[in-house]
């Protein structure tokens, strides 16, 4: 057994026994040996003089057995219980802040807490946070009326003298302006992707405007009509980019470092004012950037649309052409094209059903203005897509079908208006011509026929659509025979609006000689052989009937030439009748022939 670090004697001996009178182990002869540990000695001496010290400490203090730190001890239990005291009454004065939205206690700090809670103890009062008084809502026609009309002259006049070789210095300024005037218009009174997202086209044709006073409008846009037009097509775009890239943000992910950062609000209002302005003033601006536009279009559609059919609306309010233009050029081929969408088709057609049609004089202004400088605002290429959209099989038919449908008459109306045969007419017709082919070939009942009477439209406009026929004739042969059962049947209309006749001859003699070269060499399959057996069916019916025609046309002219000459024997065998009663008697003898 160890005991103290030794062990005891095996034969039992006590610790006692084993130490002399003087202090010294006695030397035994049972063969044991004394084991001491220093280690262990070392640390049951210092545990030793440690008990001693705290025994003398407790002896030392103020004579009644107190320990000198128990004043220490005291003093902190008192600061504790103030501390408690302290944060009960923040509490309750936080509460009361509440209630009453005056006061709030800042605790965001740990240093702070820790310097409050030490002032309590030195009987002070905790410091409070009083709110920041709330900025006052103010939306943007309020911004707006605050806006003084003198004030507006005399800067425009001001920057107009002081940048007068930089024009594009003079537009930032003015942008500049208008983004003091709105600085104090929040997100949350101009939400402006939420405006262009939810509002209606029609509605949406008249923001931001509608809360600028007039007179503001008005010298506004008599300043940008000074303005010169390549730099008003600069800031223009450069305002449409500013404004969209807040809306859709660009150049990376949510948190990249190359990300575009959004705009100031007061400074999207100002841009969003302001390229209304320059829109409404000069919508010849917008027409020019429409191919940039466009392009920037197909990126992001559905997110950039509502601003690119805002643009095009604030063009419409001043320029039908032009707005019709840009609808026809940006927005038809979003709608109709394999990537539109719902979305897209809704936006287009309510531009174009409340900004154009809804407008009683957009008729008449619209056909004058239909060929401008000498494009048309509705081309061929247009009125293709149209037909497409309104014409569609049954199984493709959308909610969109009949909206289409009502518009393409008129659309149809701009794409062909122009005098018989004129040199508006002509390249329409021949640039129609195949495009209506290839349509016919579709297999579509609507919308095949609809493609065969434009077809025939072109045939009347232009004597060169007949050899674009021959040549179209075996590649699109179940298409011509459409064409030929078409003419046939409907004889009597086409017969007078396809004179002169002999161009038509001519044609239908040499589609015969192809279709006989087609039938001699076998060419294509049994369905390709039986067009071309309907084919030269209808030609030679189409060329009896030509022939008759010709017959009657040779006996109508006889007859007018027997009635001319037998007036003229009357005239000469009764002098004496007057030249009143003579041509009385010439009448009813031409009425009685002819029946």
């Amino acid at each position: 057994m160890e005991i103290n670090g030794l062990h005891e004697y095996g034969n039992g001996s006590s610790f006692e026994a084993l130490i002399d009178e003087n202090g010294h182990v006695k030397n035994t002869n049972n063969g044991w040996t004394t084991v001491v540990n220093p280690k262990r000695q070392r640390k049951q001496q210092v545990k030793e003089a440690n008990s001693a010290d705290l025994d003398k400490t407790k002896s030392n203090g103020d004579g009644n057995g107190k320990s000198i730190f128990q004043s220490l001890e005291l003093h902190g239990e008192e600061r504790r219980r103030r501390a408690e005291e302290q944060r009960a009454a923040a509490a309750s004065a936080l509460s009361a802040g509440e209630s009453n939205g005056k006061i709030v206690v800042s605790d965001e700090d740990s240093e702070e807490e820790a310097a409050n809670q030490s002032g309590t103890a030195n009987g002070e009062e905790k410091k409070v946070k009083q709110k920041k008084p709330k900025k006052p809502k103010v939306t943007v026609a309020e911004a707006a009326a605050k806006i003084d009309p003198s004030n507006l002259v005399d800067f425009l006049a001001e920057i107009t003298t002081s940048y007068e070789k930089q024009p594009d210095v003079q537009l930032m300024r003015f942008a500049d302006y208008f983004a003091r005037a709105f600085s104090s218009v929040n997100s949350a009174q101009f939400p402006l992707n939420k405006i262009l997202k939810e509002s209606t086209v029609a509605k949406l044709a008249e923001i931001p405007l509608c809360y600028i006073p007039e007179a503001v409008r008005k010298t506004s846009a008599d300043w940008i009509n000074q303005q010169p037009t390549e730099e008003l097509n600069k800031f223009s775009l450069w305002a449409f980019r500013s404004v969209l890239e807040d809306i859709v943000p660009q150049g990376g992910h949510k948190g990249s470092k190359q990300a575009t950062q959004p705009v100031a609000v007061k400074t999207k209002v100002a841009l969003f004012v302001v390229l209304a302005m320059v829109l409404r003033r000069r919508p010849d601006i917008l027409l020019q950037l429409s191919p940039t536009i466009k392009s920037e279009a197909q990126i992001q559609v559905q997110d950039r649309l509502p601003m690119i059919v805002w643009s095009i609306a604030q063009a419409c309010q001043v320029d039908l052409v032009i707005g019709m233009s840009l609808w026809v050029q940006i927005l038809l081929p979003l709608a109709v094209g394999k990537t539109s969408t719902p979305l897209s088709r809704d936006l287009t057609l309510q531009l174009i059903e409340s900004c154009i049609l809804e407008n009683t004089k957009a008729r008449p202004i619209l056909l004058n203005g239909a060929i401008r400088k000498g494009e048309r605002i509705v081309p061929t290429s247009a009125l293709n897509l149209l037909m497409q959209a309104a014409f569609p099989l049954n199984s493709a038919r959308t909610k969109g079908t009949e909206r289409f449908v009502a518009i393409y008459p008129f659309l149809k109306e701009l794409a062909l208006t122009g005098s018989h045969r004129s040199k508006a007419t002509r390249p329409v017709a021949q640039q129609l011509l195949p495009l209506m082919a290839t349509a016919i070939s579709e297999e579509n009942p609507g919308l095949t026929n609809e493609a065969s009477g434009i077809f025939i439209w072109c045939l009347t406009q232009n004597s060169d659509c007949y050899k674009q026929w021959e040549k179209l004739h075996i590649e699109h042969i179940k298409a011509s025979a459409i064409i030929l059962e078409k003419l046939s049947a409907e004889w009597k209309n086409n017969v007078a609006r396809l004179s002169p006749l002999q161009d038509l001859k001519r044609t239908l003699k040499s589609l015969r000689s192809k279709n006989q070269h087609a039938l001699e060499g076998e060419v294509g399959d049994a369905r390709f052989q039986a067009s071309v057996k309907a084919s030269d069916k209808y030609c030679k019916i189409l060329l009896g009937r030509l022939s008759r025609t010709a017959a009657c046309l040779k006996a109508t002219t006889i007859t007018a030439l027997l009635i001319l000459l037998i007036a003229f024997f009357v005239t000469l065998a009764l002098p004496s009748l007057e030249p009143g009663e003579l041509k009385k008697r010439a009448l009813e003898f031409s009425r009685s022939f002819s029946s």
